[in-house]
């Protein structure tokens, strides 16, 4: 019987794609038998992939207990003696699975993969479109493959990893997932949006048993394309690919990024939504999180009055990612709302500490789990400026650095309103008074953050003062020392000092060095790397990862480089749009 499976299996595709459905499940069920016997990874083309879809579904709808055992399961008891090792060597025992969301949440049941309303569900099952031409692997993040994905950095020279990882290829057991959502853009509601160039390809529990959900950015038209091709193209997906891996060596919690892909396909872009369209190169981003749930995932069902599916979403949400709170308590609502509150507060506030404006804090593009996720025209102040604004499309300054606390409290405000209608009126009382704490949290936050950046210890009343006027000022010390009331500044600032008797200027040096980042990936850097990846030269892309992977400490190359110094006078007058 397993000579019998193998011999099936390896005649795939032809064997899946050919005879009638009952052959098609006796296939699949060899590859089951194989698969329990020896469990290599099976990778699969998805050029067919709305025919392997139809045949998913209707091989298996109404059939969830062979669904269930058809497919891969990254668990602490699956794959044991590979686990045991410290990182795989070769993909052929790594596994990806779609189980943990598909087996509870609902998916779309209309198997084909057009542009549609879509109502019901949470997920369409969607392939990812492969690429035409040369596809080729420019970028990886050693952390992210070893660290998270237990894959040891050799994977990433095989071709069954650069077919992965650009949507060539997916893990078999795995079906990938486009995720239904909606939000609220620019404070106006949007109806559906979704991933409209994203596919979940699977979720893996790595060897410390956490799991991480892989999605790849840029892969291709799902139900939620709208008007758009799926696709991303090369210089937001460095910017991407960078700016995530340098939030999280900022200490920010982010979406990390493990890959970035290149191909020499054709993808147009008006740039500026000028009119002024231009050829550019496809490129895809293997991000990764441990969850791609925003608040724009609760909204679009109650806009639609799903509310049973609202439920079910929620309370599998709270089960998965709120390990404090108590699915089965009667507040179990409130008592997630006061945790994204508390956690959104904290994550704005080291926004700010490091001058990080995201550019388009939509609802759709703020996470649950309060990370960072979706970059896109995003910046980093040159000076404090609290009307800086990265994003050129956003003509109303909506976004712009400075509102983003009261931003935050905009979309947690939607938050509320897409839970409300799970809410007894105890709770909705409670839930509001939970939301009016949110300033005092942000608040609480950025001050401790940024007395830590002055190297204060304790509380003194006049410590506001030192940080305002501190803020108000230039881009370095060079520049603020001219200013006339520099003078005044010292002076209050080496008083206050002295109110820490026990301190000494080397642990103030160590502490404020290890707050006070030398390097951030400003829209130059980026611009830089952009520009020579365009011209197929990666080599800044590699610097800028080893530099943002230390930003606190100084690097001769990047002094040589100048990332420590102001914007030259050529990248002066940079833009980036939502197409960024």
């Amino acid at each position: 019987m397993l000579q019998g499976a193998r011999q099936t299996v390896l005649n795939f595709p032809s064997a899946f794609l050919g005879g009638n459905r009952t052959q098609r499940i006796e296939f699949l069920f060899c590859c089951l038998i194989w698969r329990l016997q020896l469990p290599p990874l099976l990778l699969w083309g998805v050029t067919c992939h709305a025919v392997v879809g139809s045949l998913w579904r209707s091989s298996f709808q109404g059939n969830a207990n062979f669904l269930h055992l058809s497919r891969n399961r990254s668990n602490p008891e699956q794959g044991y003696c590979e686990r045991g090792a410290r990182l795989v060597s070769s993909l052929d025992f790594w596994t990806l699975s779609s189980e943990n969301l598909i087996a509870v949440l609902p998916t779309d049941p209309v198997k084909e993969n057009y542009v549609r309303k879509v109502k019901n569900c949470v997920f369409s099952v969607a392939f990812p479109t492969p690429f035409q031409s040369r596809v080729r692997l420019v970028a990886v993040s050693k952390e992210v493959l070893e660290d998270i994905l237990d894959l040891d950095l050799s994977v990433s020279e095989t071709d069954d990893f650069i077919q992965l990882v650009s949507g060539g290829k997916i893990v078999f057991g795995s079906i990938p997932l486009a995720h239904r959502y909606g939000g609220h853009q620019f404070g106006i509601w949007a109806d559906q949006l979704g991933d409209g160039r994203a596919h979940l390809i699977g979720i893996y529990m790595n060897r410390q048993g956490e799991k991480w959900e892989l999605q790849l950015k840029g892969s291709g038209k799902t139900p939620y394309s709208r008007n758009g091709d799926g696709r991303a193209i090369l210089r937001s997906s460095v910017r991407e690919f960078l700016c995530s891996e340098a939030l999280h060596y900022l200490g920010i919690p982010t979406s990390r990024a493990a890959s970035l892909v290149v191909s020499d396909d054709v993808v147009w872009r008006d740039q500026f939504y000028n009119g002024n369209l231009a050829k550019e190169r496809g490129a895809v981003v293997l991000r990764v999180a441990k969850s791609w749930f925003r608040i724009g995932s609760l909204e679009i069902l109650t806009h639609y009055g799903e509310l049973d599916l609202l439920r079910m979403l929620l309370d599998f949400i709270i089960q998965e990612y709120f390990p404090l709170v108590d699915v089965k308590e009667p507040n179990r609502y409130v008592d997630f709302f006061s945790i994204v509150v508390f956690e959104t507060a904290q994550l704005i506030a080291l926004w700010m500490s490091v001058g990080f404006a995201h550019g388009v804090c939509n609802t759709d593009n703020f996470s649950l789990l309060s990370i960072t996720i979706d970059y896109g025209p995003f910046g980093f102040m040159e000076a404090y400026n609290p009307d800086f604004v990265p994003n050129t499309s956003d003509d109303e300054r909506r976004y712009k650095i400075g509102n983003q606390a009261n931003i935050g409290m905009f979309n947690l405000n939607k938050l509320l309103q897409a839970i409300n209608p799970l809410l007894n009126p105890r709770q909705k009382q409670l839930a509001t008074q939970i939301l009016k704490e949110y300033p005092v949290l942000y608040y609480t936050r950025f001050r401790e953050l940024f007395k830590a950046k002055l190297g204060l210890l304790g509380k003194n009343e006049g410590d506001d003062d030192l940080i305002a006027f501190l803020l108000h000022e230039f881009w370095a010390l060079k520049m603020i020392s001219k200013h006339r009331l520099f003078p005044a500044w010292v002076s209050q600032y080496l008083s206050r000092l002295k109110s820490n008797i026990s301190d000494s200027d080397s642990e103030r040096r160590k502490r404020m060095t290890a707050v006070n980042p030398r390097y951030v990936l400003k829209n130059w850097m980026a611009e830089s790397a952009v520009q020579k990846a365009e011209r197929n030269d990666f080599s800044e892309v590699h610097l800028l990862q080893q530099v943002l992977r230390h930003p606190f400490q100084k690097h001769s190359a990047a002094e040589r480089a100048g990332y420590s110094s102001p914007t030259p006078s050529w990248a002066r007058d940079l833009r980036v749009s939502c197409s960024s």
